[in-house]
């Protein structure tokens, strides 16, 4: 019975918990990182990328609606407890920041389109990083700053192959 009861005290004290971190949150906010800053991303999913990631999302899920799972302790206090005491109601979650534009910057290459030109025996040389890459490769024709060229061209202003694996043996 003692147990029982602390294990109530222990769920309360966390529900309270939880709704003082919501209360707290600055608007817009749909996480807490594990540093203690908040997130304005609209998915869980790198979210808290370099803050040691996600310790509470504040925000309902859009994807899957997959209800957290309880322990089997927790499962069975909860079938045990009296229903005489009505809990609290949650507060609604913050409204979802509004979607941002995609950054370019960071397209896939598998989506962007290649630079006109190129072709039989040329390269595309990335001027920015001075590396050439051969016909049919990721970055081929896709980086931001670059030209065709033959390879020996290439090799002639100093490029060098990518992943020092170059086109012709």
């Amino acid at each position: 019975m003692k147990t029982m009861i602390r294990l109530m005290a222990v769920a309360v004290g966390l529900m309270f918990a939880q709704m003082a971190v919501a209360q707290a949150a600055p608007a817009g906010s749909t996480g807490v990182c594990r540093d203690g800053s908040y997130t304005t991303a609209p998915s869980k999913k790198g979210a808290c990328r370099g803050h040691k990631g996600v310790k509470t999302w504040l925000a309902a899920d859009t994807g899957a609606a997959a209800a957290p799972a309880k322990s089997e302790k927790a499962s069975k206090a909860a079938a045990a407890a009296p229903a005489a005491a009505p809990t609290p109601a949650a507060a609604p979650p913050p409204a979802a920041a509004p979607a941002k534009a995609a950054k370019t910057s960071h397209e896939s290459t598998s989506t962007m389109a290649q630079a006109p030109g190129g072709g039989a025996g040329m390269v595309w040389v990335n001027t920015a990083t001075n590396v050439y890459h051969c016909a049919g490769s990721k970055y081929y024709g896709k980086t931001k700053a670059g030209s065709y060229m033959t390879e020996a061209e290439a090799k002639a202003k100093g490029a060098h192959a990518d992943h020092n694996h170059p086109c012709s043996k």
